[in-house]
């Protein structure tokens, strides 16, 4: 599934698409928006509509992660606008592209 974004700087109109290697399809109720963080990356985001009371129903926003498209790599966040480590796109969920950093009990229960 692509998503396009426009996005408006100034007067210039920029489409960024979801990464062609980027295989997860969004969980029910949200969808994928891309947003350019700086020159050589780029920010993925999970949207869910309708949001919460909190907030008059807008939608609700979460980083999932970042992507290099000249290195074509993915990174997870430390926050929304912090880079963090780079990761393998088979080990992200279609909620996040942060790693577990499980015990070894815990690998055998979630594993």
């Amino acid at each position: 599934m692509k998503v396009l974004v426009l996005i408006g700087l100034k007067q210039f109109l920029t489409m960024i698409e979801l990464p062609p290697n980027f295989h997860h399809e969004p969980p029910t109720g949200y969808r994928y928006e891309v947003v350019r963080k700086n020159a050589s990356t780029v920010a993925i985001w999970t949207v869910c509509n309708p949001g919460f009371i909190y907030n008059d129903g807008n939608d609700v926003r979460c980083i999932w992660g970042f992507y290099n498209p000249k290195k074509q790599q993915y990174y997870a966040p430390i926050n929304s606008t912090k880079v963090g480590k780079e990761v393998n796109i088979k080990n992200t969920t279609p909620y996040t592209a942060m790693q577990l950093n499980l015990n070894g009990l815990e690998q055998l229960l979630f594993a």
